[in-house]
């Protein structure tokens, strides 16, 4: 879990290994660690990648992680070979991506590029009252340097995410590499049917004011509406509570969540609109009344087509088939992409299982992606030299 005694060992960990392959390393206010090894020109952008370290209650230890390894599995390569780039290299450490102790989610890149600003992710606080500012002290990571480029942080040339896709779509594909043109936008919601307790006994049919049943009706449509919008739309209720959830009462108010993605802003103010009808309809059609929320707000991303076919281009250097590929979960990429070219390599998961003790990756797979890596991002920092008696790396 972020910033925990377990997130600082294994911060140490990760700057302990980057240090032994010569980076410099650097820590801003909000704890993102960047390692840095330099370039034959560094007065130019680095060529970044990386992603986070923090995990789920519940696991899983590739999301997140196989991005920062493949990042510092590249510098080890280069340097094996003694490969010297034009433009510096960097591994990033993204602090709290996940969002599950402290929120906002992808807290670490969010402050970077400015969605949110340094001094409301360090009032943060999980829920035993202690704030993100307190944790990172207590941990040793509140470091001196810039966390936004708004305040100094320096903009990367380009930026690579190597991640486990998290879905099913590679495996079901038979398809090592996908190269990842974008991240769905994504509209939350919080609903509340309120309609009336009352005995079950009693209490006839026709007179009842079932909050429960009138909320599965929205609860299906969400789903309906994204089935109408195929290939890239997305409808979850994921959250319900019901009161006052006693067997002999009929539910007199339900609360529940709405999570909607699609690839395009149009489809989703599209899905947007669909399911507002929806609720309206609901209080004509049932006893009840019905409000509705959003809550959260992240437009579609498109990565940088260059950098994406940088991928295709790696994909084929490495003998990998290659699929294009839209990510249905939020990533760092996708903030850091506000502030620089952006694009993300995925591998297959098994079964497409993630935030899961039992998340898993085909050892084959992980590495073909960090080759991919690799080859994408040499084609964007140049090679300068690399020192006789050592092959190119493959």
């Amino acid at each position: 879990m972020a910033l925990t005694e377990l997130d600082r060992q294994a911060r140490d960990l990760f700057v302990q290994w980057c240090r032994a392959e010569g980076c410099s390393v650097r820590i801003d206010a909000i704890g993102n660690i960047f390692a840095r090894r330099p370039g034959l020109r560094d007065d130019l952008p680095a060529i970044a990648t990386g992603s986070h370290i923090d995990t789920q209650p519940t696991g899983g230890k590739f999301d997140g992680n196989y991005g920062v390894m493949a990042g510092l599995e590249v510098i080890r390569t280069l340097n094996h070979h003694g490969v010297r780039t034009e433009a510096p290299i960097e591994v990033c450490v993204w602090t709290n991506e996940e969002g599950s102790r402290f929120v906002p989610v992808m807290m670490g890149s969010g402050v970077y590029c400015g969605d949110f600003t340094l001094e409301h992710a360090l009032s943060r606080a999980d829920h035993d009252g202690v704030t993100v500012a307190e944790a990172l002290a207590t941990i040793g990571y509140a470091g001196p340097a810039p966390a936004s480029v708004g305040s100094g942080a320096p903009r990367f040339g380009a930026y690579f995410e190597a991640h486990i896709e998290q879905g099913p779509v590679l495996e079901d594909a038979g398809i090592v590499i996908g190269a990842v043109t974008g991240a769905l936008g994504q509209r939350w919601y919080d609903v509340s049917v309120s309609g009336m307790e009352s005995h079950a006994g009693p209490t006839p049919m026709k007179l009842r004011k079932d909050a429960l049943y009138a909320a599965t009706h929205l609860m299906q449509q969400v789903v309906d509406i994204a089935l109408a919008r195929q290939p890239h739309g997305r409808g979850t209720v994921g959250c319900v509570h019901v009161h006052p959830n006693s067997r002999n009462v009929i539910p007199g108010r339900v609360d529940f969540t709405v999570d909607f993605r699609h690839a395009d802003d149009a489809g989703l103010l599209d899905m947007d609109a669909a399911l507002r009808q929806a609720a309206a309809e609901l209080q004509r059609n049932f006893p009840v009344g019905v409000t509705l929320e959003q809550v959260v707000y992240y437009p579609p991303a498109a990565f940088d087509p260059v950098l994406v076919d940088a991928i295709r281009h790696g994909a084929e250097r490495a003998g990998c088939d290659c699929l294009d590929i839209v990510s249905g979960a939020g990533h760092d990429a996708v903030y850091v992409a506000r502030t620089a070219p952006t694009a993300m390599i995925f591998v297959p998961c098994k079964d497409g299982i993630s935030h899961n003790e039992v998340e898993d990756a085909d050892p084959a797979h992980l590495e073909a992606g960090a080759k991919v890596l690799l080859h994408a991002m040499l084609e964007r920092a140049g090679t300068a030299s690399c020192e006789s008696g050592h092959p190119a790396p493959r």
